[in-house]
């Protein structure tokens, strides 16, 4: 059975560039902080894929530092508990979405019970709430974290009209945005959005699992705005310490090349491919579309099925898609992200994400339509 591969937001194959600059990572296994010359040539590989992301990202002049974790969920927890413990504030507010990844939503959660406030916005119809937020953001806001593009309904956010309004507020606040399902799929640099600290991840990109990065600028790491999780040995300018994952990361770096060269031809290859989708989708699917969105998430919500349902009748066939968030399917309840976005109980619990990449291709999403056509009829008669 032939694999057709639409969960790209859950993660990517790896590309062969990706690949080559592993298997060379492989055979210079030498630990970076050592001080001879194999250590030396370890530590130059991640200098280099250092140089690919910052280069990606328009990082010009040596604003920001790009500081390597363990994935996009790493990334976040320093971003968001590293900035509550950089000071002793008095009544701290941090502001969020209300559709936040997993990842970012937790950390603040334990802050509340520590004693921070922690205001989330509505993002109804994939919108953010501009004028709830100017209402909650005050002087004591230390922290205001808003994602690029949301990972379940690929919803754009306005990050840059946030940041802006948030600074002319409180000129120290931190801004942070969680740009996963963003980085190289929409164009952007951290100057066109504002963001002081924003976090990718390279299985999103055609690299490997288990590497990330959080971009800091270097004003907050010179006033000691954010403090570390992990201390130690002091590798990544003293944020993460922890002998630096080099295979992962010169992956990473390859694959942040190759997506950056190849940006125009793929996302409008992606934006091709999501309007044929769109065309093509039967008419009993109901399209959960933001109007402001990256072209490599549709979702969609097949009404009377259950999207567990659904989901298993189209691997049957081959199809790889996803429920939500693939993080999100390890826990019971349903997604607070479809919530947010508008959808009751009923219609969530029957939504399904459809996430392509440059290498689908318009035969898969006709296989796609075709199957989703056969599971309506044969799971609609099953019910009856």
């Amino acid at each position: 059975m032939d694999i057709i591969y639409l969960d790209n937001s859950a993660t990517t194959s790896i590309c062969p560039e990706a690949i080559d600059a592993m298997k060379s990572a492989f055979e210079c296994y030498a630990n970076p902080s050592s001080l001879h010359f194999f250590g030396h040539n370890a530590e130059k590989m991640i200098s280099e894929a250092r140089k690919n992301i910052a280069s990606s990202l328009g990082i010009r002049n040596n604003s920001h530092s790009v500081i390597f974790t363990s994935g996009g969920t790493e990334a976040n927890n320093i971003a968001v508990t590293g900035v509550a413990l950089a000071k002793n504030y008095k009544k701290p507010r941090i502001i969020l979405s209300n559709s936040e990844h997993a990842c970012v939503m937790e950390p603040s959660k334990r802050l509340s019970e520590s004693g921070f406030e922690v205001i989330h916005i509505p993002t109804s119809n994939g919108i953010f709430d501009f004028n709830a937020f100017t209402e909650a953001m005050n002087e004591n806001t230390v922290l205001v974290s808003v994602m690029l593009v949301n990972n379940e309904t690929g919803a754009i956010y306005d990050v840059k009209k946030v940041f802006d309004y948030a600074r002319r507020i409180n000129p120290s606040v931190v801004c942070h945005t969680d740009a996963v399902q963003g980085y190289l799929k929409v164009k952007f640099t951290l100057s066109s959005i504002g963001t002081d600290m924003i976090t990718i991840s390279s299985h999103k990109i055609h690299g490997p699992k288990g590497v990330g990065a959080l971009v800091v600028k270097n004003e907050l790491l010179k006033s000691k705005k954010i403090r570390p999780l992990v201390i130690g040995g002091g590798q990544e300018l003293d944020l993460r310490s922890g002998t630096e994952n080099t295979v992962g990361i010169a992956g990473f770096g390859a694959a942040a090349k190759v997506g950056f060269e190849c940006f125009d031809r793929d996302f409008a290859y992606m934006n091709d491919c999501r309007n044929y989708l769109l065309d093509k989708l039967p008419d009993f699917v109901i399209v959960n579309n933001p109007e402001k969105h990256a072209p490599h998430i549709i979702s969609i919500t097949v009404p009377n099925i259950k999207s567990e349902t659904m989901l298993h009748f189209l691997s049957s066939r081959g199809i790889c898609v996803s429920s939500g968030s693939a993080c999100s399917s390890h826990g019971k309840h349903g997604s607070y992200v479809l919530k947010a976005f508008g959808l009751d109980d009923s219609a969530a619990d029957c939504t399904l994400r459809v996430s392509i990449s440059h290498l689908t291709t318009k035969d898969q999403l006709d296989a796609l339509c075709d199957a989703l056509i056969e599971g309506n009829n044969t799971l609609i008669k099953i019910k009856r």
